[in-house]
Order: structure tokens, then C-alpha cells, then sequence
């Protein structure tokens, strides 16, 4: 179980270091524009599902552990220590970005308060997507990567393709967190949690609902099915 932990926690180190990362960035230099910060979490996230998956399921998302638990696709008694393990390298990951950019003496909030998710109109527009956002993203995991005809040899870049697509035309509007622990990183450090509970209430919600959806309506119902 120690490697599998391991996995969690570096690859959400990884995922928000980077993810994060490229919102500082792009707030402080304009190198890298909306479709680069869009493209670096779908970049990341291929490449850390082919780094990781085979190791620990590369979940990096208590949302996704959650909604598998529940479907009876993940262990229960895993669920706690994976949890913890994506939130603290979510949490470590933004205080090396507040250490990487003090010497600029800029304020948190010059630095997009270190990648956070902020609505950009009401908090209900933005709960409404976070909820259809990571709908859609449980189900591209449950079909590419859990369905037993599934070609899961290339779930890495169906998962990977979603997360750029869904951060580069709702990231506006949203934030297109679609994962409490890269959420809860940013607000802890940067100290702005006020919409934090959106982001951590709506993305699970629409991974659990993506999750019965599949349950009740795709995944095969035996292994003669899936075989067909």
C-alpha cells in the first residue's frame, strides 16, 4: 500500500505544481495564455496517468476515489490514506510555488492566489459546471479506463484530452477545477477559501452521479457481454 500512497501523493504534487504552476506564471509573465495554462493540465495529466496508473490507478483526485469507492471499483478501507495522500501533495505542491516566487515580493492575489479556483460570475453558474465538468470527465475514466472492452492502453490520453478541452473553454468561467484536492491546495496556502466547498461539494456529486450513470446504463453486466 506504501507505493500506491506514494504514487497519489507525488502525482498530485506533479499534477498541481504544474497545473498551478502555469496559472502563476501566465499571471506574472503572459508567456503562456489561457490555452497554454489549458494544455499544461491536460499534458500533465496524460503524462502522469502512463507514469502512475499501473502503480496506484493514478486517481490524483479525491472526487474520482470517491465515486469509485462507491461503485464498489475501489477498495473501502483505501479510501481515507488516498484521500489524504492527493490533498497533502496538492497542499506541498503550492507552498513550493509560494517559496519559488517570495523573491518577487508580489501578494497572493497578484499571483492568482497560486492557481485557485475563484467563480468568475455566481456561485451557482460555477457549481453547475464544476458538476457537468466532472460528470463528463468520471465518465471518459469509467469508459476508457474501467469498462471491461475498454482499449485502456489509451485511457491516458482520452483522460488527458478531456481535462485540456474542459479547462480551455470553462477554465474562465469556473476555474474547471474538477478536483477538490487541486482546489483545496491553492486555497489553503493563498488563504482564499471562500468558494472552496463549490469545489469540493460539486465535483464529487458529478463524479458519484457519472459513476451510477455507468453502473446503471453502460459497464457490462457480465463477462459474456463484455466479451461480445
Amino acid at each position: 500500500m506504501k507505493k500506491e500512497l506514494v504514487s497519489e501523493f507525488i502525482g498530485t504534487f506533479i499534477l498541481v505544481f504544474a497545473g498551478c504552476g502555469a496559472i502563476v506564471v501566465e499571471t506574472f509573465t503572459g508567456a503562456l495564455g489561457h490555452a497554454g495554462v489549458a494544455l499544461t493540465f491536460g499534458f500533465v495529466v496524460t503524462a502522469l496517468i502512463y507514469t502512475f496508473g499501473h502503480i496506484s490507478g493514478a486517481h490524483f483526485n479525491p472526487a474520482v476515489t470517491i465515486s469509485f469507492t462507491l461503485m464498489d471499483e475501489f477498495d473501502k478501507k483505501n479510501l481515507l490514506p488516498y484521500i489524504l495522500s492527493q490533498i497533502f501533495g496538492a497542499i506541498l505542491a503550492c507552498l513550493f510555488l509560494l517559496l519559488l516566487f517570495l523573491e518577487e515580493a508580489k501578494s497572493a492575489s497578484e499571483l492568482a492566489y497560486y492557481g485557485a479556483t475563484i467563480p468568475r460570475g455566481s456561485w451557482g453558474q460555477s457549481f453547475g459546471f464544476e458538476f457537468i465538468l466532472t460528470f463528463i470527465l468520471m465518465l471518459v475514466i469509467y469508459g476508457s479506463a474501467v469498462h471491461g472492452k475498454a482499449v485502456k492502453s489509451f485511457a491516458g490520453l482520452a483522460i488527458g484530452f478531456t481535462v485540456g478541452l474542459e479547462a480551455m473553454f470553462a477554465g474562465p468561467i469556473c476555474g474547471a477545477s474538477m478536483n477538490p484536492a487541486r482546489s483545496i491546495g491553492p486555497a489553503l496556502v493563498s488563504g482564499n477559501i471562500e468558494s472552496l466547498w463549490l469545489y469540493i461539494v460539486a465535483p464529487i456529486l458529478g463524479a458519484v452521479v457519472a459513476g451510477v450513470v455507468f453502473v446503471k446504463t453502460i459497464k457490462c453486466k457480465n463477462q459474456e457481454e463484455c466479451s461480445i
